[in-house]
């Protein structure tokens, strides 16, 4: 009957520290993913504003890259976020459209998209 008793209590000792290793790495990861969300959508507030030809140097560097590499993901993010803060909504519309193509899966790619159409009309 010792025995008995030494084993459930060790199988409730594992099963009480699973729980635990699950809900604390399960907590981290959603503190994790709310602090990176929270920084995407927050914009900073030491973020400096580019003058215009700073941006359309970036904007050509960035077309540069997409001549060699055409499926470059960082290049055509890069192009479309320099686009955007040129306000040149329908310059932005190729290269999300793109980026649409290539990760179907991406819904935030998806979701900007159709902001950027309806702005551009």
């Amino acid at each position: 009957m010792d025995e008995y008793q030494d084993s459930s209590r060790k199988r409730f000792q594992r099963i009480v520290t699973w729980i635990s290793i699950v809900a604390f790495f399960g907590s981290t990861l959603y503190g994790a993913i709310s602090t990176i969300n929270h920084a995407l959508t927050q914009p900073s507030p030491n973020a400096a504003v580019l003058p215009e030809s700073q941006l359309q140097a970036q904007a050509q560097g960035y077309e540069v890259v997409l001549q060699r590499e055409p499926e470059n993901q960082a290049a055509l993010e890069g192009l479309v976020l320099t686009q955007l803060k040129m306000n040149s909504a329908n310059a932005a519309i190729a290269p999300l459209e793109k980026l649409v193509k290539l990760y179907p899966e991406r819904q935030d790619y998806k979701s900007v998209l159709e902001q950027v159409k309806q702005q551009s009309d």
